[in-house]
């Protein structure tokens, strides 16, 4: 996986997610062995900082409804997660002027940590489509937390001089990169330079948008300043960041504890408690977290007595384990809602498949069980999603009581909606992420429970006719929708 390399030149490579931690270097090394891809970052396990949560943002109106921005909030950070708030707000309002009119847009923001310690750096990855294609940006944010500043990716740097002496070595690691590469667009600009971070050499790795230096087909570039260069050219700041990845790239994970091989399919520990054909069932589905409302949504239903199945999002499962860990454990179901929620229908099958194992392997590493319900981000159910739903043993979730949650604020209307239109046999779609939502759950529980419904998981809705896997199911009631597969 390494080879020697010198550190007196700049390497081109693409980006990498992940990587194993090697010896950190110091500045004045000249030879070191390094990752083959000297832009590969360490990033921090999340699970592992404390007092850190996922935040999601999301559309309100037709024009965003497939508009998902995630983001840390972090305790003691209030300048960050001001920073990282106002840039959520600010790609919302922009996808919502330039997505108008067109045909199913698509903006999905995910993020890592290129950092954690005396300097935090927040990577968010952003991919966009407006009907045609997909495109992808990337911008890191810092904070330091001695002076308890949040910055652009710039503020690595000591000054505009040190910019442009960067600007200069990037531009000169791309001189072997081809024709195609517009070095006149390598500008010492904040806005070109905004997303920079170390690998676990310490080396300053510089990333490129698609599109940003060429022909979209290039995909997006990155450039790695050996440290040795870098750290004159660096503020405390960065210096600070440096060092933490330099800490993070020499820590090994202890390996999660391996589940039973072949893992158990998720379900309830209170499966088989509750006859659907004689009692009056009803499942109430969450899906899109776990986030920052799901503790107190879980607390209301226990206190309820009341079961749900849980639509996991893999990214916010790994960061979140607790949280699925408990809604195993207090009876509710853990699905399957994708890595990143995007949208699976617009996906070729080994991205749909890549997404969805994804998602599996997290869930079956913490839980101990392997789920086996998915519901397709948006209801947006394709061919090769069914396809690849029934070579995985998957079954599809849909619903047939549409809240409309992620549209209204308010939570006495969303609690309206689903009394008035419950019946039995049905599935309910809500989202654990939104506040209103989460709000409107003891209502909806106590006069639901009033009208005599039983709140349980979805399968237990079928009874001893089960559930096949890459068949959609969308009522307790309704017959199956059976579309021909290929």
């Amino acid at each position: 996986m390494a080879k020697s390399r010198s550190l007196g030149g700049i390497v081109l490579l693409a980006l990498a997610a992940s990587g194993c931690g090697l010896a950190s270097a110091t500045p004045q090394q000249q030879d070191t062995r390094v990752p083959a891809d000297p832009t590969r970052i360490e990033f921090v396990d999340p699970a592992a900082v404390a007092g850190l949560a996922p935040r999601t943002v999301s559309g309100d109106d037709p024009v965003t409804r497939r508009v998902r921005i995630s983001y840390p909030e972090l305790d003691d950070a209030a300048p960050l997660n001001e920073k990282l708030r106002a840039d959520a707000r600010r790609r919302l309002r922009e996808f919502r002027e330039t997505a108008r009119g067109l045909s199913r847009p698509e903006l999905n923001v995910d993020w890592q940590l290129a950092a954690a310690g005396d300097a935090i750096g927040v990577r968010l990855r952003a991919g966009r489509s407006h009907g045609t294609g997909w495109d992808h940006a990337t911008t890191t944010f810092w904070y330091d937390t001695n002076t308890r500043r949040a910055m652009d990716s710039t503020g690595l740097l000591n000054g505009s001089p040190a910019l442009h002496e960067v600007a200069r070595l990037v531009k000169a690691g791309l001189g072997d990169r081809g024709p195609e590469v517009d070095h006149g667009q390598v500008t010492p600009s904040r806005d070109r330079f905004d997303s920079m971070a170390f690998n676990a050499e310490g080396d300053l790795v510089v990333e490129f948008d698609d599109c940003e230096l060429g022909p979209c087909s290039l995909g997006r570039l990155a450039v790695a300043v050996p440290a040795d260069q870098a750290w004159p050219l660096l503020s405390d700041t960065g210096r600070r960041a440096q060092r933490a990845a330099r800490l993070a790239g020499q820590q090994v994970a202890e390996p999660p504890a391996a589940a039973p091989s072949p893992a158990p399919a998720a379900a309830s520990n209170r499966a088989g408690t509750v006859d659907c054909t004689e009692a009056k069932c009803i499942a109430l589905t969450f899906e899109d977290g776990p986030g920052p409302e799901t503790g107190r949504l879980l607390d209301t239903l226990r206190e309820a007595g009341a079961r749900a199945t849980f639509f996991a999002v893999g990214s916010n499962a790994a960061r979140e384990p607790g949280l699925l860990r408990r809604m195993s454990a207090e009876g509710h179901l853990v699905g399957n809602h994708s890595y990143a929620h995007r949208d699976l229908a617009r996906l070729p099958s080994s991205k749909i498949s890549d997404s969805l194992a994804r998602t599996e392997d997290v869930v079956t590493a913490t839980i101990g069980r392997r789920p086996t319900l998915v519901r397709a981000p948006y209801g947006s159910v394709s061919t090769e999603l069914r396809n690849v739903a029934r070579e995985q043993g998957l079954t599809l979730v849909g619903a047939d009581l549409e809240t409309f949650d992620w549209r209204d604020r308010d939570s006495a209307e969303i609690a309206d909606r689903v009394v008035e239109r419950a019946h039995r046999g049905a599935i309910v779609r809500l989202h654990d992420t939104r506040d209103t939502t989460v709000t409107a759950i003891p209502d909806i529980l106590e006069r639901l429970a009033g009208k005599g419904y039983t709140f349980v998981t979805v399968p237990e809705l079928y009874g001893t006719a089960g559930m096949q896997a890459g068949q959609l199911y969308e009522s307790g009631i309704s017959p199956v929708r059976k579309q021909p597969l290929t």
